[in-house]
């Protein structure tokens, strides 16, 4: 069995993405978007992330968030967020390394509730 095969049997099944496809947006989440994370952490039955998040956002709608403090992730449950969060966990590993140090520019989402505060500790 070659690697290729082996990995696409561990991934499971993908969705193919044509030209009608909605558009996705990879993007810090900000303040505006506090309300939509909690639905989405109700939705996996999760805490929402908290600190620096990064969310995916498919046609306008948020459909999968991590946080870049811990790599905690909340997805819809009901549309296919496999790969999203998969492309989550990927670009926040990048940021990490790319930006050590320089993530504390970045608008936390929470930054007066503490949410931020109980990621970093």
């Amino acid at each position: 069995m070659s690697a290729t095969t082996f990995i696409k049997r561990i991934l499971g099944p993908t969705q193919r993405i044509d030209a009608e496809s909605p558009p996705l947006t990879l993007r810090y989440a900000d303040a505006g978007d506090a309300a939509a994370l909690d639905r989405l952490a109700l939705l996996d039955s999760q805490r929402a992330p908290r600190g620096v998040v990064l969310v995916a956002e498919v046609g306008g709608e948020l459909w999968a968030a991590i946080s870049l403090d811990d790599h905690h992730a909340v997805a819809d449950p009901f549309r296919p967020t496999g790969e999203l969060v998969a492309l989550l966990v990927q670009r926040a590993r990048q940021l990490r390394r790319s930006s050590l140090g320089t993530l504390d520019r970045v608008p936390r989402v929470w930054p007066e509730a503490g949410y931020d505060r109980a990621a970093l500790s």
